[in-house]
């Protein structure tokens, strides 16, 4: 049964988990129900807080095909458990009873989906999944999807659409006829309704799951213990916090649920037409789709309710939601395998590779194409929560914790705290018994004790930096959605960038053409837009290769082909409904250049104007159009002039695909130094194509030909040469980031040499530095993998034809400085093929190409969050910034993903840039560290406030006091409550500097600065406490001592009279409770002014304002009634009258205390801790790309003060890529020389392992 109890689900996938079984068992519910009651309800919310405490204590392992309960846990680095119940969903209920009408319904091969081979169904249908003859199906729901038990793999698996294993040709042959009703309603049993249902929690339910937070808990146990006690003024102090933070957060978490519900709910529910197998057309709720269905678009266009394919007609769909881009795009139907030319009938249907024949949930249909008398169809492929849409939303709904080492430090240190708390537990009950006290009091003082070392109000603290960082980036433009990340930002060391639209303009210009002609290449031409080449093929290709449209008038489309129809001035004219419905076919749409440009013929004589106009309408009409593919990297049309018997195929794409498809002969010799001197430049170049069709192609063959069957043998034509300018700011933010010591790296969907020029032009990669090319090529035809290795030509050594030659490798010396080591700068750049070949089979290299990566040109969506993913396994804090339109994932996946892009699809994003401009990095950068500072300093603080509380109540519980209950009060909300919230309101430094703050609390600069003032701390409270008693004044205190001789002062002493016999009872009043107060108040600003630094992450502290006057307001406070005590508020706070030279000598320790606690912290720590540590660890630390700030090294040293007391000698760096660093350096191996090849080694080592082989 051992194999039974444990398997994996979504193998492979972001979500795998590990299952396991488990039936309910009554003797252990039992046991657990008797702790309960024991425990008064605390094992029960122990429980609930450990779904795997919860499952294992009330039931017993069970295999996973029987059982009740499954327990699930993620196998990412957080191992989060989670546990689902088992449902039944019967099928008793299915209207048709014939097995044999149940094909087409469900799984094929290894996944629950639905297949498209009947009589497998038949054989396979209901027992895949269900237990043979009950027609039972069992299934959990996980994160709003639902996992079926399927009887072929032995495990659960979520219920698949169309779109995993059906193939192009079946989605036409079996899918395109629409559903019975009878099939209808039993996938609907199946795939239940189609809706992504966010909803939105009732505010008790919210309560409920806000106040079992552990944190609630204990605050309401402090409040418990307080109230017995008679602390009521603090029990209510903290009630009325806890209600504060409860109700905020409720409001903040609401907020959040309604605004996501809204964004969903735009299509929720609309009426949508369907065609059922009679080629009946039925009107249902778009809840009531289900995969298979064929659902009719609307002519005025719809908000798609679901995924779904295309299968006849074209529309123009805005994917905003999606993609970020707002440009319309146009879906044609899938090409139909059956009826094509070559018949490639085993293409499998994929939503990735077909995106643009699928219309996705979410996206708006603007209009739609059609045939007289046929609809636009689509068929459903996708419901509810498996849509692209879908999968966004649950990837808000449900994000992957953030792991911070602040948040592990935090938790480390309160267990610390806790620690402290058990020997304070223990040493109380010993001295109290010792001392004879009561039982009650022994309790409730031992208990108090805990309350004070780990404080309450620490949760409250910590989130007011935040809040202020967030508000601080709200007035600049930057929107949050998952504060928490703020403080991840501080951490940044390296950023990736978009290239077009972030580092560069949108837009593309048009810079100018260079045709060809006889396959040479004729001079480069800036003006297209002319009358001798308004008829030439080029011309008619720029006019014709596009996919614009016009919507209400205006021209729309891709920026690119706008650009390119702009520049030579020509009209487009679309067919209107009408038109079209009186004809058999699409119209197509047309293209005609304006009058004026038209070469005006001379009329002989006096011939009238008719006879020489009629020539001289030229127009070209689409027929047909293959849109761009960013798989095949071209796009193309078929098109007609008007008169012509033949019709024309135009290409335009990436110039090295379209000359491999132009007959060689047509292709100048030239081309690929042509090629290569614009895109060093820094230009996008595009290559257009052409050829004359058969005249046998009619109409008809046209509109179902493949285009592979149009796009060969083609004549080139010559190149269009685009330019991208770099926004202004680009530069200068770059310069900046580098000056921090912060990476960049760029990541792009355009060429290679482009985007290896556009990173030189901004300062990614400097004059000097060296590019080296891999160029990686998968196993073929039984050869391994392998790279060539290429320098790229550095502009510099152009001009400079006595230097080295292009392809020296840089001379590489161990330094200890970092001039030297600034001279062997190189920097890797790669395409996604071949980064996808590296992650593939040269795994041992990719650390080491992480390293000096810098440009990652043509990379896909899901390379680029592939990308993000290995930087972070080196060890980086990466960040990304992208304009949203295909960066989601990387955004997402990234420490902290900006996005430039004020859609929906920023949502996906952790923070939004109002303005779309690179200058929100480093602020965004800046208010992290801020914020990050603010947070160690406010968790020092309040370390330091607990330690300092609980050594002050620890050393009165020896003589058996205490402090009072408005002492308490006084120091928790005058003193600590203002303190806090104030200290938190420093803003950012105004540049970014090349130190990082520390990542983790776990630090050696932030533990010595603790341990530090803890010990001056202590010592100068013991100081006080024993000193006091050695004075010739002192005695036990009674309510008839007189140490000020006030006894002629008789109000004063009538007043203490009063509350005689209430202040005996606790002990309160006495010397030594009245100097631990006065010392312990002044060192808890003392610390507040100690910790709260300001260069270089924050503003100094004098300049917030809010600061420095409750610090100065509360030191004169306490210095008035310290050395001018009144009475009234000595009664109240329980303090007793004292020699006046007593309150000197206080002051004076309070000033020794403030002097040496200032001077450890502000000069021996930040000069010289720093700088001698720094100094020792900067040998070999340095790295090619970013220095080493010192806090790392006291990071590091952190972690074994003894042997850095002891002088220890170098050690391993902590980061990965650091420690890479320093081997690399040394490595004799590496970079690897020109034109040489890397081979991965044969498949018997499986390490990925590779040798590197010269080719000569």
């Amino acid at each position: 049964m051992d194999k039974e109890e444990r398997k994996i689900i979504n193998q492979g996938q972001e979500d795998e988990m590990e299952i396991y079984g488990y039936n309910l068992s009554r003797w252990k519910l039992a046991i657990v129900s008797l702790g309960v009651i024991c425990t008064g309800g605390f094992l029960l919310l122990l429980l609930y807080w450990m779904p795997e405490w919860r499952v294992k204590a009330t039931c017993v392992r069970a295999a996973i095909k029987d059982c009740e309960v499954v327990l699930l846990r993620t196998t990412d680095e957080f191992k989060m458990w989670f546990c689902a119940k088992i449902r039944i969903l019967s099928l008793e209920t299915y209207p048709v009873s014939s097995p044999k009408s149940m094909s087409n319904k469900l799984s094929n091969g290894h996944a629950v989906c639905l297949t498209e081979n009947p009589t497998e169904e038949n054989r396979h249908g209901i027992s895949k999944y269900s237990q043979a003859e009950s027609q039972q199906i069992r299934y959990f729901t996980h994160h709003s999807v639902k996992y079926f038990w399927n009887d072929t793999i032995h495990n659960f698996d979520f219920l698949k659409g169309l779109d995993e294993g059906v193939s192009c040709t079946s989605i036409y042959d079996k899918h395109s006829a629409g559903l019975t009703k009878g099939m209808h309603a039993y996938r609907k049993l199946l795939y239940g309704v189609n809706e992504i249902a966010v909803k939105v929690p009732s505010v008790f339910k919210l309560l409920i799951k806000e106040v079992l937070n552990p944190f609630y808990i204990f605050q309401l146990f402090s409040v418990i213990l307080w109230s017995t006690d008679e602390y009521y003024y603090y029990a209510l102090a903290i009630v009325v916090m806890s209600i504060v933070s409860i109700v905020s957060s409720l409001y903040s978490i609401r907020k959040q649920y309604v605004m996501l519900h809204d964004m969903v709910a735009t299509h929720s529910t609309v009426r949508v037409s369907v065609c059922r197998v009679n080629e009946e057309i039925e009107e249902i709720f778009s809840t009531d789709l289900v995969p298979g269905d064929v659902m009719v678009i609307p002519l005025n266009g719809t908000i798609m309710p679901c995924d779904a394919v295309l299968i006849n007609g074209t529309c123009i769909v805005n994917e905003s939601m999606l993609t970020g881009e707002s440009v319309p795009v146009t879906k044609t139907n899938l090409p139909n395998p059956s009826v094509d030319v070559k018949g490639i009938g085993d293409e499998l249907y994929n939503p990735e590779t077909h995106k643009r024949h699928t219309l996705f949930c979410g996206t708006t249909v603007i209009q739609t194409r059609f045939y007289t008398g046929e609809l636009v169809k689509a068929i459903v492929v996708r419901t509810g929560f498996s849509t692209s849409k879908g999968q966004l939303v649950r990837s808000i709904l449900y994000p992957k914790p953030t792991d911070f080492k602040l948040y592990r430090d935090a938790y480390l240190f309160l267990l610390c705290l806790v620690a402290v708390a058990g020997i304070g537990f223990i040493y109380t009950i010993i001295n109290s018994i010792l001392n004879e006290v009561q039982v009650g009091v022994i309790i409730i003082e031992s208990l108090d004790i805990i309350t004070i070392t780990v404080p309450p109000a620490l949760p409250a603290a910590m989130t007011a930096g935040i809040v202020y960082a967030q508000r601080r980036l709200k007035k600049i433009g930057i929107f949050c959605i998952s504060p928490q990340r703020i403080n991840i930002c501080g951490q940044l060391n390296l950023v990736c960038f978009d290239k077009t639209g972030t580092l560069t303009e949108d837009g593309l210009d048009l810079w100018g053409i260079q045709r060809v002609e006889n396959a040479r290449f004729l001079s480069p031409e800036e003006n297209v837009c002319n009358e001798m080449l308004v008829k030439s093929q080029f011309v008619a290709c720029l006019a014709t290769c596009h996919s614009l449209t016009k919507i209400e008038g205006v021209l729309s489309g891709d920026p690119l082909d706008l650009k390119m129809f702009e520049a030579i001035g020509w009209i487009l004219e679309e067919a209107t409904e009408e038109e079209t419905a009186l004809h058999n076919r699409i119209m197509p749409t047309v293209v005609r250049p304006p009058k004026q440009l038209l070469p005006e013929s001379t009329p002989a004589g006096n011939q009238e104007m008719e006879l020489f106009e009629l020539p001289a309408i030229y127009e070209i009409g689409i027929v047909r159009q293959f849109p761009f593919s960013s798989a095949l990297q071209r796009m193309s049309v078929v098109a007609r002039v008007l008169g012509d018997k033949k019709m024309d195929a135009y290409m335009k794409g990436a110039p090295e695909v379209i000359a491999s498809l132009c007959k060689p002969e047509t292709v100048p010799v030239d081309f690929q130094n042509v090629l290569e001197d614009f895109t060093k430049q820094g230009f996008r170049v595009i290559a257009l194509a052409h050829r004359k069709l058969e005249s046998k192609l009619t109409w008809h063959k046209v509109q179902n030909i493949s285009r592979d069957a149009i796009e060969n043998n083609m004549d080139f034509m010559g190149l269009i040469i685009m330019q991208n300018k770099l926004k202004q700011e680009t530069p200068a933010v770059l310069e900046d980031l580098h000056k921090a010591n912060i990476r960049t790296v760029m990541v792009t969907g355009d060429n290679m040499l482009t985007a290896v020029s556009v990173a030189r032009d901004c300062g990614m990669i400097l004059p000097q530095d060296k590019v080296i090319i891999a160029e990686a090529l998968p196993p073929k035809d039984g050869k391994v993998a392998k790279i060539n290795w290429h320098y790229a030509d550095s502009l510099t050594q152009c001009s400079h034809p006595s230097a080295i030659a292009s392809e020296a490798i840089p001379v590489k010396l161990v330094h200890d400085s970092l001039e030297d080591l600034q001279m062997t700068r190189y920097h890797f750049a790669m395409n996604g093929k071949s980064f996808s070949v590296i992650l593939e089979h040269f795994q041992d290299l990719v650390p080491k190409l992480m390293l000096h990566g810098t440009v990652f040109a043509r990379m896909a969506p899901d390379q680029k969050t592939q990308l993000i993913e290995a930087l972070q396994n080196v060890d980086y804090f990466v960040g990304m910034c992208g304009d949203g339109a295909n960066d989601c994932g990387a955004l997402k996946r990234a420490h902290g993903g900006i996005s430039l892009s004020e859609l929906e699809a920023s949502v996906a994003s952790p923070f939004t840039s109002k303005t779309p401009s690179i200058s929100c990095v480093p602020n965004l950068i800046r208010e992290g560290r801020a914020a990050l500072i603010t947070s160690f300093c406010v968790f020092k603080f309040m370390a330091l406030y607990s330690i300092i509380q609980y050594f002050s109540v620890t050393l009165l519980y020896s003589i058996l006091s205490n402090l009072g209950d408005f002492q308490f009060l006084f120091i928790d909300l005058a003193i600590i409550l203002v303190v806090v919230f104030t200290m938190s309101l420093n803003p950012a430094w105004k540049e970014l500097v090349a130190q990082r703050p520390p990542s983790g609390l776990i630090s050696g600069a932030l533990l010595f600065s603790v341990l530090s003032q803890i010990i001056i701390c202590i010592g100068f409270q013991s100081l006080g406490f024993f000193w006091v008693k050695q004075q010739p004044w002192y005695e036990v205190w009674h309510p008839k001592s007189d140490a000020c001789n006030t006894t002629g002062s008789l109000l004063w002493n009538s007043s203490h009279l009063d509350n005689e016999t209430e202040l005996d009872e606790h002990n309160i009043q006495n010397y030594e409770n009245t100097t631990v107060f006065f010392i312990s108040s002044f060192q808890y600003l003392i610390v507040a002014i100690a910790f709260s630094k300001g260069k270089p992450f924050r503003q100094p502290c004098y300049k917030n304002y809010f600061f420095v006057f409750s610090v100065i307001f509360l030191y004169v406070f306490i210095l008035f009634i310290m050395l001018y005590p009144v009475a009234s508020v000595d009664q109240v706070l329980q303090i007793v009258c004292v020699p006046y030279q007593w309150r000197v000598t206080m002051l004076i320790i309070v000033l020794v205390n403030a002097f040496v606690s200032i001077t450890v912290e502000s000069f021996f720590l930040d000069m010289v801790l720093w700088k001698v540590v720094f100094n020792r660890d900067k040998q070999g630390e340095y790295r090619f790309s970013t220095t080493q700030p010192p806090q790392e090294s006291v990071d590091r040293w952190g972690k074994c003060c003894l042997p850095w007391a002891l002088g220890c000698g170098k050690k391993i760096p902590k980061a990965k890529y650091m420690y890479l660093a320093q081997e690399l350096l040394v490595d004799p191996e590496w970079p690897p020389k020109p034109q040489t090849t890397t081979e991965a080694k044969g498949l018997v080592k499986e390490n990925g392992s590779c040798q590197i082989i010269t080719i000569t």
